[in-house]
């Protein structure tokens, strides 16, 4: 897939111009996905949150309310029960994944169950466009101090790309340098912390960062 990886979304002109460079056409063009599962996982969130993503509503819904061709709604919770015979030509036909924020080894643990985790290599030109929990589901691992769902076996995730996310970087008052620093040191591999003016595009083996914001590579 073509992943745009963000903190806090599409919060700026640099982000979304990588977005529609991914796309390779306009937005209003464009098919789009949003997918909430995440935010069942975390104690934080909930139906209102949920209620606000889906439907544009601020805080929680600045993707929703861009001027998609199209937009429909993907609940990863209700694929199991419905067969892929329905959902995934619904996959296959989207231009775009809008995967919400909230607990990543809980979007984990249902991408795999609902089988969309093993569609993702037949999607080359699908787009994933990620937000905090969504982008870092991606990677191999969260760090121990982003597990949030009790019922998580660990804190791995997919492994899609070979680096780790720290987001919201500065933006909560425990999301300080000092301590993706120390969370960096945990993961053991290339990382970057990132705030929510920055995303990380990945296209054809080539990886970018598109901010507006600060960020940082803590190892490598």
């Amino acid at each position: 897939m073509k992943l745009l990886l963000t903190s806090g979304g599409v919060t700026n002109a640099s982000i979304r111009d990588a977005l529609v460079d991914l796309l390779g056409k306009p937005i209003a063009d464009s098919t789009a996905l949003c997918i909430p599962t995440a935010q069942w996982g975390h104690p934080m969130l909930g139906p209102e949150s949920v209620r606000g993503t889906v439907s544009g509503l601020p805080p929680w819904g600045g993707m929703t309310s861009m001027e998609w061709g199209s937009l429909g709604v993907l609940e990863l919770t209700a694929l199991p029960t419905i067969g892929a015979e329905r959902w995934v030509p619904w996959v296959r036909e989207a231009d775009v994944l809008l995967v919400h924020g909230g607990e990543a080894t809980y979007l984990c643990h249902w991408m795999r169950e609902s089988g969309l985790a093993d569609l993702l290599p037949s999607l080359p030109d699908t787009v994933w466009v990620g937000v905090s929990a969504g982008s870092m589901v991606m990677t191999p691992r969260i760090g121990e101090a982003f597990v949030e769902w009790p019922a998580a076996p660990d804190d791995r995730t997919l492994g899609v790309v070979d680096f780790s996310i720290f987001p919201h970087l500065d933006v909560f008052p425990s999301n300080t340098l000092d301590e993706a620093v120390r969370w960096a040191a945990d993961i053991g591999h290339r990382s970057y912390a990132i705030d929510d003016q920055t995303a990380i595009k990945v296209a054809d083996d080539t990886v970018e960062v598109v901010s507006e914001g600060h960020w940082k590579l803590l190892s490598s």
